[in-house]
């Protein structure tokens, strides 16, 4: 009986990681993708790798929180609304209880206190390198959610950082500003007067907080990582973080309250003790839906087992063969540029590889990047000059360095030939044909 119950159920587990979500529909659908994607999260949390980047972002805003908020304001105080970063703050620690009020009262006593004049030139350049590492330590981590092996390019980052930095609290606090007139409005107020009308502007105005931490989840989603990212996918995994975060937050107030020992046992310790765990949790919900987001753009990595993305040999030679064919087909054909996504769907395999192997071909010379957004890829040399065998030995001699190299292994005499005679076979078939030849279909 228990062979038996075993067997149904590792039949009904493959058959439920085999269906094609694609031609799934209805209800079924829907079951199969909430589940699918609640294991492979808890699988994501028990591999530990979201909760250590969840850590590193704590320390990180530990050392940027009162430079950020320093930078934030100076700029909103010549909007002359930097008096509503206290009403901020203090609904961001409220879960923390009375603790919340006095480090909300720190922070801004520090911030008040902080004269930028005095600091001097280097530190300026400290303050807003603090500030600027926040950023790029969530770009690092989004990143690797979406399996993106590399940051933005120096100046990109100086740009898109700085856009963040500057223009993303004034219009955080635009929204909350247009919000809070609309709902004092007159006429909205005289509406709320009338009963169906009433019921669901004030439960609008509830929903009002959870609805502008959607959208920002949902933009940071879209803007962070150093990749294309859908509106659909963003939002879902927004509107994940958004609710998740908005009810942690209940919980983690409920939890204070309820917890009278932790004052006696950390003594004066006790807020930094909360502070860091409302801080992990909140960088861990925000991970936590990029998850969601990468799941919902490609449903293909929600698979029984954790996807291996190590290529061979043969799939690195024939995938580095194949994006140049289709780089020069374009180039010569005089057709736009590919990007990295638009490889990525055209090749059906994943974003890792791919961008592995063009990073390969940017190193070694063989392309270049344009300075569009996102970039694309043309030939940085003549396609009349680059042989495919040349193509052929920069692959499969990638990796090698002066620690792990073939001058490292001891030289066999009968090994070597054997390598050499396999080396000297591709290297005459290859014969001198070239990149364009390729292309244009000659033997």
């Amino acid at each position: 009986m228990k062979n038996t119950i075993q067997q149904w159920y590792e039949t009904s587990s493959a058959k439920f990681w085999r269906d094609d979500l694609r031609r799934l529909h209805g209800v079924r659908r829907v079951v199969v993708l909430f589940v699918r994607l609640l294991v492979v999260l808890v699988r994501q949390l028990i591999n530990g790798q979201l909760n250590l980047r969840a850590m590193s972002l704590v320390y990180t805003t530990l050392l940027s929180i009162l430079p950020l908020l320093a930078v934030s304001f100076s700029v909103l105080k010549g909007f002359g609304v930097h008096n509503q970063i206290e009403p901020l703050l203090m609904n961001f620690f409220q879960p923390l209880g009375p603790e919340g009020v006095e480090l909300t009262g720190n922070i801004i006593g520090f911030v008040e206190n902080l004269k930028v004049g005095v600091l001097g030139s280097l530190g300026v350049v400290f303050l807003l390198y603090t500030v600027v590492s926040l950023i790029q330590k969530v770009e690092s981590s989004f990143n690797y959610v979406w399996q993106v092996e590399r940051l933005r390019g120096l100046a990109q980052r100086f740009s898109s950082y700085l856009s963040v930095i500057l223009i993303g609290p004034v219009l955080v606090f635009a929204a909350l500003g247009v919000t809070a007139t609309a709902l004092n409005n007159t006429v909205v107020q005289d509406l709320m007067n009338v009963a169906p009308l009433g019921h669901l502007i004030v439960l609008f105005s509830k929903l009002v907080p959870y609805l502008l931490v959607i959208a920002a989840f949902s933009f940071i989603y879209m803007f962070i990582p150093n990749t294309r990212v859908d509106v659909g996918p963003a939002l879902i995994g927004g509107l994940v973080a958004g609710v998740l975060w908005q009810s942690s937050g209940w919980a983690f107030a409920a939890f204070i309250a309820s917890s009278s020992n932790y004052a006696a046992i950390y003594s004066s310790f006790a807020i930094l003790i909360l502070l860091l765990i409302w801080l992990y949790l909140n960088w861990l919900i925000l991970l936590l839906g990029a998850q969601v987001a990468f799941y919902m753009q490609y449903p293909q990595y929600m698979t029984r087992e954790p996807v291996q993305l190590r290529m061979s040999n043969r799939l690195r030679e024939r995938l580095a063969l194949q994006i140049m064919f289709l780089i020069a087909e374009h180039h010569l054909r005089r057709r736009d540029p590919w990007t990295s996504e638009e490889l990525v769907q055209h090749l059906g395999l994943p974003m890792q590889p791919v961008h592995h192997v063009l990073q390969l071909m940017v190193d070694a010379g063989f392309l270049s990047e344009t300075g569009d957004e996102p970039p694309g890829y043309l030939p940085r040399r003549d396609v009349e000059t680059i042989t495919l065998a040349e193509l052929y030995r920069v692959v499969r001699r990638a990796g090698e360095n002066r620690f792990l190299s073939v001058k490292s292994l001891s030289n066999e005499s009968v090994v070597e030939q054997a390598v050499t005679a396999a080396e000297d076979a591709v290297s005459r078939e290859l014969g001198e044909r070239t990149l364009r030849s390729l292309v244009e279909g000659d033997s």
